[in-house]
């Protein structure tokens, strides 16, 4: 007996020594390999990378950013579905084991043993840490450092922030990164809308995703999906009933036609939301835009976007067609993949091209033979209304007598004879199809990307909010923005900017202002002699400051800023936000220096809200990838909306916080002058809308540019015409002439969008309105003189009736006597209170071209 309980105490102290010699061993491991381990507390501040989604203010998809294809989604939105079937295909023990999974760990050494195949038996948490800590080479030593980092990872997160992280970061093949892009990439659904068998494809993929491709391996992928509906049925989550139905459906998919994804149904990118890629990347990096999960709430309206877009595209196509001429195809095909009876590989070849494909019912086109009438074409989308016939698909030289062939610098030859005198076989062309008064179809007509470009741009001058915003005639075409990006001299758009300096140094729109020639002495040049737009020798004398703005003119416009100083003016523009830094030269009065349509329309909203500033945006608000706002543009004070229970208390006022630019009294005074504009002046062929509009036009030396802001009582807009290398647009090239026209085509479709009341421009409290004769500037009583206009004062301050209006810079002229006109002998020159004349500084030397005026 004694034997025996020795034998047993033996066996006792063996198995003691062997534990304790084991602990130390798996100690000592332990210890080797968790030197220089990384520190799992860095996975609870870790956020993957998901892209940026860009919505509209209806909430619709407008656009994405990113590096990697993956929506981050928190474990609480997750369907159960989709857990239950990640947990059955990767790790049924997930909820319970400390980290690994020791069952599965001793059953793939073991099989490894017998010869099979080493197997990973990697938990959820396991493959975090793997992916996320340490580097993916399949060895023992990475083994030990998974399961001690994973026993870590334990401690420090829960098992649904593991959980989160795993479902987040997962590669599902097809560039989906997480589980929210796969579904989008092989299903086209959200999360919610997987069914079980689509679920348990995607929990089927992380082992394998190349080798379990939908369509290339159907059959394979079966197997695995059907094995994991299986795994789900023994765990309890699916019937029998369920895992047998969902094993039998059929694998359907966007990679086999069967489904179209959500990202299909994104517009392309457009100038609006690569404007918004652009600012929002200055404000927070472009790294956090691309890779930080943001939503971005835009404030595009898209029927707003879809008619500037259109009444821009509109006049850049008429002019290019009246004057531009042909100047070739977009590209050309091989000869090789032209081929009459092979449409499928003419159709394939086109599609591979890059062209412009966001201009509506423009269409890419490849020329595939040719006869004395016409091209034959293959249309790479034709409408679906097209006939069958072969007349249909053919482009018939009577139909594009337009396209005169270019022949040097802006010469274009006669109209051409046969389609040979323009194309070639494999040329890749635009074409849009023409339609008769019920919509059918027609004929094909001949397009091209217009070579003169231009911006367009309408905001809320109340809050600042951009709604719409077209930079170009296409950007599949030119990226390159013309309304944000591009700096232009805005010629007499400017004025309204001295004028309103000038009002709020106490002159009135009555004032008196001599029109007469200028002269400025500059030491050592030739001394700068601007003239109007109409030409040498054309003066008017004395004239009202309203009509001098009605009519543009320039000499006027340079005496005011002469007498109240280029500082105060300059003031004024960088007050608005036109420039930063504005250079104090006389002729800069005239618009002489650069800017942007955005700026313009932004500071124009001051004059349009009655004097308060504005900071424009292109961004409601953002939102981080857990739903926290970082930005929110609407800045309004709120008396009430903190409280959380109702109780009699009033409704909740809104009041705005916008600090003030100028005075409402001179801000109504500029708004009735830009009035005067549209009713009388140069901008007088949109006086046909029936909407309270002020506005006014612009057009630099040589007609290089072309400009006309407007605004109502609700929206300011304003277009840009010109060329990217900046050259004369020509006859008509002004501002009336080009961009008047896009701003009315596009009032007439926002007034159809938008057919309520505009309301008026309100006058500030404490005025009054007194009729004026618009060529004296006197007080009259009769309204129903041709030259009678009502004009605001201050209470108490209006002229008495006959009263003479105030003069400036004319005491060389007798108001008794005005001449109709004034010749250009008496000169003015500018001096010094002494006589002497005064030092400028040199003005630089683009400024050179200004010497003969011709701001408009």
């Amino acid at each position: 007996m004694i034997y025996i309980l020795r034998f047993f105490g033996w066996i006792f102290s063996a198995l003691v020594i062997g534990l304790v010699f084991g602990v130390l061993i798996v100690g000592a491991v332990v210890w080797s390999y968790s030197a220089g381990l990384p520190d799992p507390e860095e996975l609870a501040q870790y956020e993957p990378t998901t892209l940026t989604r860009v919505y509209s203010q209806e909430g619709a998809l407008i656009d994405e950013f990113l590096r990697e294809r993956r929506v981050f989604v928190p474990i609480d939105e997750v369907p159960p579905l989709v857990i239950q079937a990640f947990i059955s295909a990767e790790d049924r023990t997930f909820y319970s084991h400390p980290g690994f999974d020791v069952r599965g760990i001793i059953s793939a050494v073991l099989d490894a043993a017998q010869g099979g195949r080493l197997r990973g038996a990697s938990t959820i948490t396991q493959q975090v840490v793997k992916n996320f800590l340490l580097d993916g080479e399949r060895e023992i030593e990475r083994k030990i450092r998974e399961v001690i980092l994973a026993t870590r990872l334990e401690r420090v997160l829960t098992k649904d922030q593991i959980l989160e992280l795993y479902l987040n970061e997962i590669y599902l093949g097809q560039n989906s990164y997480g589980i929210v892009a796969a579904a989008n990439n092989y299903f086209g659904k959200t999360l919610e809308e997987l069914t079980p068998q689509e679920a348990a494809y995607l929990a089927a993929l992380p082992k394998a995703p190349s080798d379990r491709h939908p369509v290339n391996d159907a059959e394979i992928a079966t197997f695995w999906r059907n094995n994991t509906l299986r795994e789900m049925g023994e765990n309890g989550y699916l019937t029998p009933e369920q895992v047998t139905q969902a094993q039998n459906a059929p694998l359907l998919s966007v990679q086999n036609g069967d489904y179209i994804p959500l990202t299909q149904h994104l517009p392309g990118r457009d100038y609006f939301t690569e404007e918004i890629r652009r600012r929002v990347s200055q404000q927070l990096g472009s790294e956090r835009v691309l890779t930080g999960g943001l939503t971005i709430r835009a404030t595009i309206e898209p029927e707003l976007q879809a008619a500037a877009a259109e009444a821009l595209r509109t006049a850049l196509i008429a002019y290019d067609m009246e004057r531009g001429g042909y100047r070739g195809p977009l590209g050309a095909l091989d000869p090789d993949e032209v081929d009459l009876t092979d449409e499928a590989a003419w159709r394939e070849a086109l599609r591979r091209t890059r062209g412009v494909r966001d201009v509506p019912d423009f269409h890419m086109a490849v020329v595939l033979d040719m006869d004395a009438q016409g091209a034959l074409i293959g249309v790479e989308d034709p409408p679906s209304d097209l006939p069958d016939d072969v007349s249909a698909q053919t482009l018939y030289v009577s139909d594009f007598q337009w396209a005169r062939p270019r022949l040097s610098g802006t010469r274009v030859g006669a109209a051409p004879s046969a389609p040979s005198d323009l194309f070639e076989v494999g040329d890749i062309i635009l074409v849009t199809p023409g339609r008769d008064e019920a919509g059918t179809f027609t004929n094909w007509n001949l397009r091209q990307v217009p070579e003169v470009q231009g911006g367009f741009m309408v905001m809320d001058h109340r809050t600042g909010r951009t709604l719409a915003l077209q930079g170009g005639f296409s950007y599949d075409a030119s990226s390159f923005n013309r309304a944000t990006q591009a700096t232009r001299q805005p010629g007499s758009a400017f004025k309204p900017f001295v004028y309103a300096a000038a009002l709020d140094q106490g002159y009135t729109p009555n004032s008196i202002i001599l029109d007469a020639p200028f002269v400025l002495d500059i030491p050592g040049q030739a001394p700068w002699k601007p003239k109007n737009y109409s030409g040498e020798g054309t003066f008017n004398g004395p004239t009202l400051m309203r009509v001098g703005l009605e009519r543009s003119l320039n000499l006027m416009t340079v005496r005011i800023a002469d007498t109240i100083g280029m500082d105060v003016v300059a003031d004024y523009a960088e007050s608005f936000g036109i420039y930063d830094d504005m250079q104090e030269y006389l002729p800069i009065s005239l618009g002489a220096q650069e800017t942007t349509l955005f700026r313009l329309i932004s500071a124009y909203s001051m004059f349009a809200n009655g004097g308060q500033r504005v900071e424009p945006t292109l961004v409601d608000r953002i939102q981080d990838r857990r739903g926290n706002t970082i930005y929110r543009h609407d800045q309004r004070g709120c008396i009430g909306c903190d409280q959380t229970e109702y109780n009699d208390q009033p409704e909740p006022y809104l009041y705005s916080t916008a600090e003030r630019t100028m005075s409402r009294v001179t801000a109504f005074r500029l708004i009735s002058m830009l009035e005067g504009v549209v009713d009388r002046g140069t901008a007088r062929s949109l006086s046909y809308l029936p909407v309270p509009l002020a506005g006014k036009t612009g057009t630099t030396n040589d007609s290089k540019d072309a400009w006309f802001v407007g605004f109502t009582p609700n929206i300011v807009a304003g277009c840009y015409i010109g060329f990217d290398n900046p050259r004369s647009l020509g006859r008509g090239g002004t501002g009336g002439g080009l961009c008047a026209p896009v701003f009315g085509q596009f009032m007439e479709e926002y007034l159809r969008l938008r057919p309520a009341s505009p309301g008026k421009f309100q006058p500030p409290e404490g005025t009054e309105f007194v009729l004026i004769d618009r060529t004296t500037g006197q007080r009259i009583t009769d309204p129903n003189s041709e030259n009678a206009v009502y004009e605001l004062f201050v209470e108490g301050q209006a002229p008495s009736i006959g009263a003479a209006a105030a003069t400036i810079g004319m005491t060389a002229y007798d108001l008794s006597d005005l001449p109709d006109r004034i010749e250009p002998a008496p000169s003015v020159t500018i001096n010094n209170g002494g006589g002497a004349p005064v030092a400028v500084p040199t003005p630089p030397a683009d400024l050179g071209d200004l010497g003969g005026g011709g701001l408009y």
